[in-house]
């Protein structure tokens, strides 16, 4: 029977700076979910890459030669060697790697439990994976039911209430700075959901002006009029930079937006005033470098871990009955995996009686030649009926025996009774 198998790192288990190489944008993960596919003896399989972990989701037969084959790929694809990461990887197999999953979509294995973007991400990485062709049967089935138990974690669990996000934690981080942000100028680089995210949270906080920078300038026009901010050029930056007190940078760029050299030139025209990055991107946009220069601190999305203490306690709360829920899914989703060991025999089963009834009636209609054409059908649909009536409590008795471990018993035994496995 194929295993699942989930392959990863996250914040926990490997520092920025590796989780940076082995990032992967939506463009890289469909050819890597070919290449991944492509290894003897994965069946199927999704990889997911966000800020804080990357993952590799897959069904195979072996799982030491899945696990080796995706570290290959992971290497070969990202040109980084293979003990650069290896000791940084957990492993999951079994009902390990299907609670881990539900963990993750239900936002209780993020840096900030609760916040929502996860499970997004994650319908996103299936979609690649349904788009290439790389899922199947199980996965389809384990991913569903995976968006299903983030869904109830959400609702009955309130874990959701007052999360807090990545943005809101970098902005927390800006107002614990400066002890108030009121008046405080913002530069944000990057235009999407985070950057969103960290001007509502910036409004709320009265913030001065805001200055939104986007590689597509009309998207950070939109962005800006929402806020009543201002929309500027990425080549506008280094002027900006004479004047801002705090810069939140969230793009998608494989290179340094703003380098050391670039803060170097406009620190002396700020009269010694304090200059704050706070770097939310992987890969960083930031040059950490610019740590090192003075009046200048930059602060990476590693760093954030400390800000993350609101409504803690709610959320660890909400967690505990999350834990019950993500348990008792990852039972039922079990009995279903389970079930399927049995499908081979439940098939056979019903070939091996469909054949012996076919031949009785068969044998039976040729002694009742009188019997209309009519009556000949309602003898062989009685027939069909019969075996579906004898079958039903056997079948369901082999899906549904699964989870007590004793399947494997049950199945040689059906096989044995009826001699499935005789070749005369």
């Amino acid at each position: 029977m194929e295993n699942i198998i989930l392959l990863g790192l996250n914040h926990k288990s490997a520092p920025v700076e590796i989780r940076e190489q082995l990032s992967f944008s939506t463009d890289q993960v469909a050819e890597a979910l070919k290449a991944l596919r492509a290894e003897p003896g994965i069946k199927e399989v999704m990889l997911f890459s966000t800020c804080n972990r990357v993952e590799v989701l897959m069904v195979a037969k072996d799982s030491s030669l899945a696990v080796e084959a995706a570290k290959k790929v992971l290497s070969e694809y990202k040109h980084i060697q293979i003990n650069m990461f290896e000791n940084l990887l957990y492993t999951h197999t079994a009902d390990a790697g299907i609670s881990h999953l539900f963990k993750v979509a239900s936002s209780l294995d993020s840096m900030i439990v609760g916040e929502p973007q996860i499970l997004g991400q994650i319908k996103e990485a299936y979609h690649l994976a349904t788009s290439n062709k790389t899922s199947g049967v199980i996965l389809n089935r384990l991913l569903h039911k995976t968006f299903s138990v983030a869904k109830r974690v959400r609702s009955e669990t309130g874990i959701g209430d007052n999360a807090v996000s990545i943005s809101f934690a970098a902005v927390e981080l800006g107002r614990k700075i400066f002890g108030s942000l009121e008046g405080k100028k913002v530069l944000l680089i990057g235009a999407g959901d985070m950057a969103e995210l960290a001007v509502e949270n910036l409004i709320n906080y009265m913030a001065g002006d805001i200055y939104v920078a986007n590689r597509t300038f009309s998207r950070g026009v939109e962005l800006a009029e929402r806020f009543n901010g201002k929309a500027v050029r990425m080549e506008e930056i280094d002027d900006l930079l004479r004047s801002i007190d705090i810069v939140i940078s969230s793009t998608g760029s494989p290179d340094f937006i703003i380098t050391r050299d670039q803060v170097k030139g406009v620190l002396r025209d700020r009269k010694n005033r304090p200059l704050f990055f706070i770097d939310i991107a992987v890969p960083r946009d930031i040059d950490p470098e610019i740590n090192r220069m003075g009046n200048s601190y930059v602060y990476d999305i590693d760093d954030l871990q400390g800000v993350i203490d609101q409504n803690i306690e709610d959320r660890n709360k909400a967690a505990i009955k999350a834990e019950r829920i993500i348990e008792e899914s990852t039972i039922q989703f079990k009995r279903w995996y389970e079930s399927l060991d049995a499908v081979p025999t439940i098939i056979a089963l019903r070939s091996k009686m469909d054949t012996i009834a076919r031949a009785e009636v068969e044998k039976t209609l040729q002694s009742m030649r009188h019997l209309s054409e009519a009556d000949a059908r309602a003898i062989i649909r009685m027939t069909d009926a019969l075996i579906s009536k004898i079958l039903h409590d056997p079948t369901v008795f082999l899906k549904e025996k699964g989870h007590y471990g004793k399947n494997s018993n049950y199945v040689d035994i059906a096989r044995k009774l009826f001699r499935l496995d005789d070749n005369e």
